[in-house]
């Protein structure tokens, strides 16, 4: 099962981050949270893992159009792109927001999931196509 969308850029993660940062300011997202897995699990459980940080995207447009249809649409945002390192590069993977519409049954947030996959997915775009995959 496929949860979103992907890209693979061969530059090292600070770069990646930095970039997926300028791809999503390009699509009108913001990053609200920044979550930084490898710091935490070292930090709480002592455990190792690559380079792996969770961003909190949001539109604000889009994401007041959805907490008027469904209040407890929040449960569901923000838009979460991953960037983690890989022994080739770094992976960047966006979460579809159609999973926002599937998941709640309510047709009204359709439009709102297809306005920001349609951005998500210019944002990797523009990664992929800025030659660093």
């Amino acid at each position: 099962m496929s949860y979103g969308s992907s890209v693979s850029l061969d530059v090292p993660f600070s770069e990646a981050v930095a970039r997926v940062r300028a791809a999503l300011a390009g699509q009108g997202f913001g990053v609200l949270t920044e979550i930084d897995v490898t710091a935490t699990l070292k930090a709480k459980l002592g455990e190792q893992i690559e380079d792996y940080v969770i961003l909190g995207a949001c539109n604000p447009p889009l994401a007041h159009r959805a907490l008027a249809a469904d209040r407890s649409i929040g449960l569901l945002l923000p838009c979460n792109v991953v960037v983690r390192a890989t022994p080739a590069g770094t992976l960047v993977e966006a979460l579809d927001p159609q999973i926002m519409a599937t998941l709640t049954g309510r047709p009204e947030l359709k439009p709102v999931a297809d306005e920001a996959a349609r951005r998500l997915t210019a944002a990797l775009a523009d990664l992929r196509e800025g030659g660093q995959e």
